[in-house]
């Protein structure tokens, strides 16, 4: 479990986040929308200690982030995928070798750089079997500098499956694609995590997919968290006043 108490994080005496307190439990499917610099960004950032709370607690199954350290922050992190904006793919590298990233914490400098020369029997299989999955087996060995901007998304996915994470962050995945596209990246990540039974946080600007895909959303203005609950419940007008 996921757990905020009263966080709040400052950027050289700037407020990001003010009083956080929220629980997101195992297997929670949670958008988190709102205007930018809301704060969304800064609450993914803590959710997987890159950034670290400076004031009040974020807790993983009841260990304080901002108190662990080296070996025990990498295995904590190690346990969360990522998927920033940018969805961080090394452009040069082909399709596979940027999925086999995904274990770069578990499998260390050498296991990684091991893989991406010369890659086992096993992890071929595994990777190749996700790119089906996500629709792009056939892209295996192309570089993802010659993939579209759906496929480069679909790498990101493939990349955070392959880390096998308790919890999928995603930062505004689909900013850079087209409605339609969007729509379907959404809906192929959030049913994939309902699937393998992941806790999956993402941020969104567009309500419609907010509503139509995720059982909880997260209002955020100005560093607070304005709403939080059932899209239903909570009604449409309050939603798009913060899109």
């Amino acid at each position: 479990m996921l757990e905020f108490q009263s966080a709040g994080l400052a950027y050289g005496g700037i407020k990001a986040l003010e009083a956080i307190d929220l629980s997101i439990q195992p297997g929670e499917q949670v958008c988190l929308i709102g205007p930018s610099g809301a704060g969304k960004s800064s609450l993914l950032g803590l959710m997987n200690g890159r950034l670290a709370a400076t004031s009040g607690a974020v807790l993983l199954d009841g260990k304080n982030l901002g108190e662990l350290s080296g070996k025990n922050l990498k295995q904590v992190r190690s346990s969360i995928a990522w998927v920033p904006q940018d969805l961080g793919l090394v452009p040069n590298l082909r399709v596979n070798q940027n999925v086999a990233c995904g274990r770069a914490a578990r499998k260390g400098l050498a296991g990684l750089l091991k893989s991406l020369l010369v890659m086992g029997k096993g992890e071929k299989e595994e990777i190749a079997a996700l790119l089906k999955r996500v629709g792009i087996k056939e892209k295996i060995f192309t570089r993802v500098d010659h993939l579209s901007g759906g496929q480069r998304q679909r790498v990101a996915i493939a990349r955070a499956l392959y880390q096998d994470p308790q919890i999928i962050l995603a930062d505004e995945p689909v900013s850079a694609v087209d409605p339609e596209r969007a729509k379907s990246l959404v809906e192929l990540l959030t049913n994939l995590a309902r699937e393998e039974k992941k806790t999956l946080v993402m941020s969104l600007h567009d309500v419609g997919l907010a509503r139509r895909f995720f059982d909880r959303v997260i209002g955020m203005r100005e560093g607070r968290i304005v709403l939080d609950g059932r899209p239903d419940d909570i009604g449409v007008e309050e939603l798009y006043r913060l899109d």
